[in-house]
């Protein structure tokens, strides 16, 4: 629920600060995301894996991260220099990283039946990223305005505060030289046709859909609508949905038929986005904006899951850890320098919002016809996955 308040409406936010250049500051705030994502998750995976127990981290991440967020929007309300909030807003992340990786981790040690239960517990998530969009827009009243970061600071805490009651996840491995304390160890894994291919198409599809957050709202902003925030809230009613039907697809339909579809959505998303630049009509944006759930539960969380029951327990961490530098680290980091670049020649230059989606839509077509020719579906080891290979 706390990145809600906030993460939707930051492209606006910042633009309505008065900064000079905010169309880069933008950039360059979004690049933070990757950038902390690389340095992080993958270690505190391996000291999950290892050292130290899960639920200690998470809650030292949330609580410390609230902190560096509070300071950030205060910087940013009281009209401070912007390389305040940057570098407040950069410290933040950076703790904030590994967070999701270790809720995640905590969450698949204890659940009798991951893949039917894990997309239960994710959805609640879903449902949280809802209301602060709601509460923001038609609540509070807080688009464009620093308030929605203190909203997201509250739920940080309280977060910090339920995690001290999370069930006790020890470490798991044992670190036998420097390479398993920094959880490079989870590499290797990528001898494995399967994980590699999939490792490396999130990473390359991770890039376009780094433009839901970045520009949308801009987009949606450029097309008069008013409360982008409630609007960009619809990406997760899909969401929900799927994640109330994906452990039965998960038994009916084969892994990879699911992945395919993922990507097919994700296409389709690209494509609306670029048919409401070409008609400047908003009504394309909307299906774009609810089939956004569709797209990443049923590759993303799908992938997740995979990944989960074919890696051995006392990698799973960083395991995790890897998937969220490839993706949220390397993927995000490259995705953002080149929607950036892109942004500057075709939105900032002429207003041309097509062409600037049409591009995301034949990278992502390229994703897709990448899985279809590599990706094999080998049968794990494991007798124990209902999957339905």
């Amino acid at each position: 629920m706390g990145p809600g308040f906030w993460l939707p409406g930051l492209t606006n936010l910042i633009k309505a600060s008065g900064w000079e250049n905010a169309n880069d500051w933008v950039g360059w705030v979004f690049l933070l995301f990757p950038l902390a994502s690389l340095l992080s998750p993958l270690t505190v995976g391996a000291l999950a894996d290892q050292r130290v127990a899960a639920e200690k981290l998470a809650v030292w991440s949330c609580l410390l991260s609230a902190g560096f967020m509070w300071a950030a929007f205060w910087f940013l309300q009281q009209g401070w220099d912007p390389w305040w909030f940057f570098l407040a807003f950069a410290l933040h992340c950076f703790v904030a990283a590994p967070m999701w990786t270790l809720v995640t981790t905590i969450a698949l040690s204890h659940l009798p039946n991951p893949e039917k239960d894990f997309p239960l517990i994710r959805m609640c998530a879903t449902i949280g990223w809802i209301l602060a969009g709601w509460l923001v827009s038609l609540v509070f009243r807080f688009d464009g305005r620093a308030e929605a970061g203190y909203a997201g600071v509250i739920l940080r805490v309280m977060l910090g505060v339920a995690l001290m009651f999370a069930p006790h996840t020890p470490p798991r491995g044992v670190a036998r030289s420097w390479r398993s304390l920094l959880g490079f160890d989870a590499l290797r894994l990528m001898k494995e046709r399967d994980l590699r291919v999939l490792m490396l198409v999130s990473c390359a599809v991770s890039m376009p859909v780094t433009s839901f957050y970045m520009h949308t709202p801009e987009h949606l902003h450029d097309l008069s609508v008013e409360m982008p925030i409630f609007w960009m809230s619809f990406g997760q009613w899909s969401e929900v949905l799927a994640m109330l039907v994906i452990g039965w697809m998960m038994l009916r339909y084969r892994i990879k038929t699911l992945l395919m579809a993922g990507l097919v959505c994700c296409v389709l998303r690209f494509v609306w986005f670029a048919l409401a630049g070409v008609t400047h009509q908003v009504g394309w944006m909307i299906p774009g904006i609810m089939i956004h759930g569709v797209c990443y539960t049923v590759f993303f969380i799908v992938g997740q899951l995979f990944l989960d029951r074919r890696v051995d327990v006392g990698m799973r961490g960083q395991m995790h850890g890897l998937l969220s530098l490839a993706t949220a680290g390397v993927g995000t980091l490259f995705g953002t320098i080149g929607l950036k670049c892109l942004h500057k020649v075709t939105v900032e230059a002429r207003q041309d919002w097509a062409t600037y989606w049409w591009v995301l839509a034949a990278f992502t077509m390229g994703c897709l016809v990448w899985m279809g020719i590599s990706f094999r579906e080998k049968k794990p080891n494991s007798k124990e996955s209902g999957w339905k290979l």
